[in-house]
């Protein structure tokens, strides 16, 4: 007993101490004599749950890991566990009760420690999700009006050099929501929020659609590009389709990016290593400036490109490799380079695929896909807060057959729905009074207790994390469309979730002004738009006066996405400040905001 490192005793039935070791005189500051006789329950700061231990002993023969907090006499407290049983004479009559304690004071603070990282771990998982969706909503949204104005202004008229210039503008678009993308696909990925899907496709097909999307930039620098599939490599497979071709536009794009003379090519062949029989392997080699040996560790750390001047000589922000590998790794797979400054780089991946064994698999078109089949006149219902947005989706349904009514809360889109008859609604997600979602649902309601058939309802929103697409069809939207949103693809699909339905007779434009009605809408939107700043601006100093920031910040917020869109960027940046001012409570620096707002409005800066 003296040698053993744990504190030992043994107890009568009563359970009053008969022996114990040093070890239990350690814990407990007392001597041996003063510890015998006195009850076992004494020695704890719980004698209750000590006394109680004692009897569960007694009555289940055995303890394991029953945790007491031992007092010792100067008032020290140590966490043990005890594992005791019930010890017999030669008769096998009941002696008593022998305990083990051991001090698990560390192993318990680590716990605790180890609880509390967990808890801060989870916390910040939560808040970068909600950060996440909360920066793909508000850079999306102002995206929206950005992109969608440049689509529209590159339809009118443009002299030469504007038509140079309004080409930048959407390239530069098109650059930003690519690199919105990637930080957000490298965030989802990093938490564990994207998932892959697992449906059949021609590798083919896929492969001969990838190399349309980057053969006008090899055209552009005078490059061959390539693509060879070996003959043992299955055409039908199962797998990942579009992580898999955006692992390839990457691969592809950097390759083309990097190289200013020679050839591009893609190989797809199985993978050598025998341990996985389906595995493909995808090499993607180049001509280009090639990759020094002692960088090619680091091609794949995000923000980070293989020589600095990289990235001032051909652009980019370091994250297409680095989502590649994550993408790559989530399907099972591996990734590599191999590289020769001045010879050019090769990079490869293996990833493993089943075998799809429906030869005869049915062709569907995907919605974007070209469709020369004739409109079909449609009523239409937008449910859209955003003035920008509104303009935006009214004029890229300009020369279309279809009547679009606007309601800018879910709560009007409701009354709207039920009291006309609507052939399809396109439904933003984020309104005032009433969201997007919530309005889906009584939609949805209202038309099953009328016994009316589902009305397509499609869901606009600036969120592209993991799980919004199924939120929105949980509500009850038939479809999920991301902002920002091209033309062709809103109309794409208008026309594939739309049946031919309500006929609606309208006025129809001379044909010779198709080009210009786009145009003179826009323009003819500005000054309502200036003038609602105004009364806006009028709104919040009311809301401010009542303390009611929420409003404030609201209208601020619309204010932030508008500006940009109509070519006041001054007020986006005054929107912006005002719905943070707010968001914080700050009175003086909202109403000094207020104050330049109103000036910039009445200024002849904005004289239209």
């Amino acid at each position: 007993m003296e040698s053993n490192i744990d504190a030992l005793m043994t107890t009568d039935p009563a359970g009053i101490i008969t022996d114990v070791n040093k070890q239990m005189e350690a814990l407990t500051g007392c001597t041996r004599d003063e510890l015998i006789g006195a009850p076992f329950k004494d020695c704890f700061t719980d004698p209750g749950r000590a006394e109680a231990g004692i009897k569960r002993v007694l009555s289940e023969k055995s303890v394991t890991d029953y945790e007491l907090t031992a007092r010792a006499r100067d008032g020290k407290q140590t966490m043990v566990s005890y594992n005791a049983t019930t010890f017999y004479d030669r008769n096998r009559t009941l002696q008593g009760v022998f305990a083990a304690a051991r001090d698990v004071t560390e192993r318990k603070r680590f716990e605790r420690e180890l609880q509390q990282a967990k808890a801060a771990a989870e916390s910040a998982s939560r808040t970068k999700s909600d950060f996440l969706a909360s920066m793909s909503h508000e850079i999306r949204t102002p995206m929206n009006a950005i992109m969608g104005i440049a689509d529209l202004l590159a339809k009118t008229p443009l002299s030469p050099e504007q038509d140079k210039y309004v080409q930048i503008f959407r390239r530069s678009g098109d650059n930003l929501l690519n690199l919105i993308n990637d930080i957000l696909d490298l965030s989802k990925v990093e938490a564990s929020q994207l998932d892959l899907e697992r449906t059949g496709f021609s590798l083919s097909d896929h492969l001969e659609k990838v190399i349309e999307m980057v053969l006008p930039r090899a055209h552009e620098k005078g490059l061959t590009l390539a693509y060879e599939i070996a003959p043992a490599v299955s055409n039908d497979l199962v797998g990942d389709p579009t992580r898999l071709r955006q692992v390839l536009l990457n691969l592809l794009g950097n390759a083309i990016k990097f190289t200013e003379t020679g050839k591009v090519s893609l190989k797809v062949e199985p993978d050598q290593d025998r341990a996985v029989p389906t595995a493909l392997r995808f090499t993607v080699t180049d001509t280009g400036i090639g990759i020094a040996a002692d960088k090619l560790a680091r091609v794949f750390e995000r923000f980070t490109q293989a020589d600095s001047s990289t990235t001032r000589r051909f652009g980019g922000s370091g994250l297409g490799l680095t989502i590649s590998k994550r993408l790559v790794e989530l399907m099972g797979g591996r990734i590599w380079v191999t590289s020769e400054v001045e010879r050019g780089s090769a990079f490869g991946f293996a990833v493993p695929f089943e075998i799809w064994a429906a030869a005869d698999r049915p062709v569907s078109a995907p919605i974007g896909a070209d469709d020369d089949s004739p409109l079909h006149p449609l009523r239409i219902l937008m449910a859209e807060d955003s003035p920008d947005n509104t303009t935006i989706a009214l004029a890229y349904l300009e020369d279309t057959p279809y009547q679009v009514d606007v309601a800018e809360t879910g709560a009007i889109a409701c009354e709207m729905f039920k009291a006309g008859h609507y052939d399809l609604v396109l439904m933003d997600r984020q309104m005032p009074v009433m969201d997007g979602l919530t309005a889906t649902r009584t939609l949805r309601a209202w038309e099953k207790t009328n016994g009316r058939r589902p009305t397509p309802i499609i869901a606009l929103t600036a969120s592209a994390l993991k799980g919004d697409r199924e939120t929105c069809l949980a509500a009850g939207c038939t479809a999920y469309l991301t902002k920002p949103i091209k033309q062709d693809v809103l109309l794409q699909a208008i026309r594939h979730y739309s049946a031919p339905g309500y006929a609606v007779s309208r006025d129809e434009d001379q044909p010779d002004a198709a080009e210009s009605r786009a145009e003179r809408r826009l323009a003819a939107r500005i000054p309502a738009y200036l003038e609602n700043c105004r009364q806006n601006v009028i709104a919040m100093h009311d809301a401010l006066d009542r303390s009611d920031f929420g409003a404030v910040t609201i209208l601020g917020h619309n204010m932030r996405g508008s500006g940009g869109g109509f070519g006041f960027p001054a007020i986006t940046d005054f929107g912006a400040g005002i719905e943070i001012a707010s968001q914080g409570e700050n009175r003086r620096e909202v109403r000094t905001l207020l104050g330049g707002l109103s000036s910039y409005l009445d200024s002849d800066r904005i004289a239209v």
